[in-house]
């Protein structure tokens, strides 16, 4: 392994992080440690990759999953990492328990209870739903800002279309699939960079918000 001042250290054992092989490894390990584990001891509990996610029907039956795994993974020298591992009750009109956790994030989408609307009645329930999490739209705009548009005006804005839009409709695609609405400060962000490259771009919108405003949104509705 080469350190940053390039000085070489030999292995024994490991593989570098960020190295080709290193996530090939590790889901072949996991495989074996947890997937097959849970196939084979728990047969009748739904779970999901990624950060590790496991429906229990009560808090009993996961807590002693909980100490199953720990068990299972300190057998394989591993361990769950403390600040990730929690109990979380899923908390809606019909599950009303007062419990610590109530939300989750998960594959960059936040459930926790929430207002919606049946789609029959048009009628307001509280449900554990999924949305946009609060880490997802705040690495959408750190995306958006370091591509620093706004003091891009040697660009037209054919030029910023062609740039973010492809990651604008991915993100709608994605994030947009449940609670399309939780993405409006998002887009609204990317409205203000619009109007701020615009404002320093051409001269007579200088100063002018709400015309450079409507003259977008009148660019946007011929487009």
């Amino acid at each position: 392994m080469v350190q940053e001042d390039e000085t070489r250290i030999e292995r024994s054992r490991g593989t570098p992080q960020g190295g080709v092989v290193s996530p090939i490894l590790s889901n072949l390990f996991l495989h074996y440690a947890f997937d097959l584990w849970m196939t084979r001891t728990h047969p009748d509990l739904p779970w999901y990759a990624d950060d590790g996610l496991v429906h229990c029907r009560t808090e009993q039956e996961a807590q002693a999953l909980k100490a199953d795994l720990q068990a299972r993974l300190a057998v394989c020298r591993l361990e769950l990492q403390p600040t990730k591992t929690k109990i979380v009750y899923c908390k809606d009109g019909r599950r009303k328990e007062k419990h610590p956790n109530v939300k989750f994030d998960f594959l960059g989408y936040g459930f926790r209870p929430r207002w919606v609307k049946n789609s029959r009645s048009n009628e307001l329930f509280c449900g554990f739903t999924p949305a946009v999490s609060a880490t997802a739209l705040k690495a959408l705009r750190t995306t958006i800002r370091d591509l620093k548009l706004r003091s891009r005006t040697d660009v037209s804005l054919a030029d910023i279309a062609r740039k973010i839009n492809p990651l604008l409709r991915g993100w709608i695609e994605y994030y947009g699939r449940y609670m399309p609405s939780a993405l409006r400060p998002f887009l609204r962000y990317v409205n203000q960079m619009l109007r701020a490259w615009a404002m320093r771009k051409f001269k007579r919108f200088a100063g002018h918000t709400t015309r450079t405003g409507r003259f977008l949104e009148k660019l946007s509705q011929t487009a």
